[in-house]
């Protein structure tokens, strides 16, 4: 048979068409016994888009009618929705530091968490003061710029930071503008024991002032920050000083007393280049508009330093407390100029920061006074170091320096009251904290990290 001649075969006793209709019977009847017999599956299949939409009715209603609540998440709401100043930062809110043990619900925000960490530049932050500060406010959750040239800042105070992703070191002159979006400028940049002003005095000056040439007085290292303030709408503090009240006449000296200074003594250019940066400071603040909060404050802050000590000191930087420590562990003789009843009053670095800190975060301009009212004589400190370190140690009298300030003691009374701050660390609590950064730098031994914070 030829391939023309094939057709479909049949049984005998049915057509085509008889068989075509057979079949069709057949496959309806399937279908109806297993849609009857699985209907689930029927539905699932067939009606897919009714079903997804009942879901989301069903769903909907679930959650209006059954909230999610819990007095947890109460605490929550209630804790962030306090009223607070729209600013560009958070600053009247703390931090709260959680153990890494502690795991928090995703897409939760961690009771009592109030405030994102600031940016913030501390300038001279290298030196014995800065480098605390850093630490501080590392410690709190901030990001932490630090800003210094290195005349007196030591890359050592700071070792311990580097890789931290929330620490950043610029080697910078402050004469020189620098621009950086930052929440908050602490400026401590300024050499401040008597060996580098005096070593370097126009540099001390040009810290604060520098001459154009135009002959315009235009102020530099105080300016370049100010102007950096008013561009990024940051919160400044300005680190003055004692010195603005020269050798006082009035005793203890309160923020209003003006002082009795010496505008040409060797002392000056540290004295004066501090009383410009304040005048430039307040200038800013009465007219320049840094930071201008709804509360229509401009946010400058004037911190007066009185003598400080603690560990990173410079070890020969002629101030007489390092003086004194780094003599008697040398076993040197500890020399007092002139009669040694000059006084003067001593805190701890980690008070001074506390202050600062506060004055930052608070309401207030200022000048404040920071400083340990304790009063000491020079004979007085010499015999506490003797006491700390070598009792056998000798005293040796040469003659005093001049424009040496015979008195110096704050009246902190406005900072106990408007910030909340006094000291807390004495003389003879602290001191033995700064002789052991002492010995380990002087002679390598172990270092102890105990430092009081």
């Amino acid at each position: 048979m030829s391939s023309s001649e094939l057709k479909h075969r049949f049984p005998e006793s049915q057509s085509p068409n008889t068989y075509d209709d057979s079949l069709s019977s057949n496959l309806m009847a399937i279908r109806a016994t297993c849609s009857s017999a699985n209907p689930i599956n029927y539905i699932l299949r067939e009606q897919r888009l009714h079903c997804m939409l009942l879901g989301i009715v069903i769903a909907t209603i679930f959650f209006l009618l059954f909230p999610q609540s819990s007095s947890h998440d109460h605490q929550i709401v209630t804790t962030l929705t306090k009223p607070m100043k729209i600013m560009p930062r958070m600053l009247d809110q703390q931090i709260v530091h959680y153990p890494s043990q502690i795991h928090h619900r995703v897409g939760r925000i961690p009771l009592g968490l109030k405030r994102k960490g600031l940016r913030i530049v501390v300038t001279g932050g290298a030196g014995f003061v800065g480098s605390h500060l850093v630490d501080r406010l590392i410690a709190r959750g901030d990001s932490v710029i630090v800003i210094d040239n290195f005349f007196t800042g030591r890359k050592e105070n700071l070792m311990h930071q580097f890789g931290n992703p929330r620490f950043e070191l610029i080697r910078h002159d402050v004469v020189e503008p620098i621009l950086l979006e930052v929440d908050q400028i602490y400026h401590l940049a300024c050499p401040a024991s008597p060996v580098h002003y005096k070593f370097n005095p126009i540099k001390t000056i040009i810290s604060f002032l520098s001459l154009s040439p135009s002959s315009l007085t235009n102020v530099a290292g105080t300016l370049n920050m100010l102007g950096l303030a008013k561009r990024v709408g940051a919160r400044f503090l300005l680190t003055s000083t004692s010195e603005v009240y020269g050798d006082p006449l009035q005793h203890p000296q309160k923020e209003t007393y003006w002082g009795n200074v010496n505008p040409i003594g060797v002392r000056s250019c540290y004295d004066e280049g501090k009383r410009v940066a304040e005048t430039l400071s307040m200038d800013y603040h009465r007219g320049a508009g840094i930071e201008v909060a709804l509360d229509n404050k401009l946010h400058v802050r004037i911190a007066r330093i009185f003598n400080t000590y603690g560990p990173r000191m410079c070890i020969d930087d002629g101030r007489v407390v390092s003086n004194f420590v780094a003599q008697a562990l040398r076993k040197e003789p500890l020399t007092v100029y002139g009669d040694g009843k000059q006084t003067r009053s001593f805190q701890y670095v980690s008070d001074l920061v506390e202050g600062l800190m506060r004055l930052m975060e608070g309401d207030h301009v200022g000048p404040f006074n920071l400083g340990n009212p304790g009063e000491f004589t020079m004979l007085e400190l010499a015999k506490v170091v003797q006491e700390t370190i070598d009792p056998n140690a000798k005293i040796e009298f040469r003659p005093n320096t001049e424009d040496d300030p015979h008195k110096r003691k704050p009246d902190i009374s406005r900072a106990k009251e408007l910030l909340g701050w006094e000291p807390t660390v004495s003389l003879r609590k602290g001191l033995p904290l700064m002789v052991q950064d002492f010995r380990q730098r002087i002679f390598g031994e172990q270092k102890d990290t105990s430092f009081v914070e």
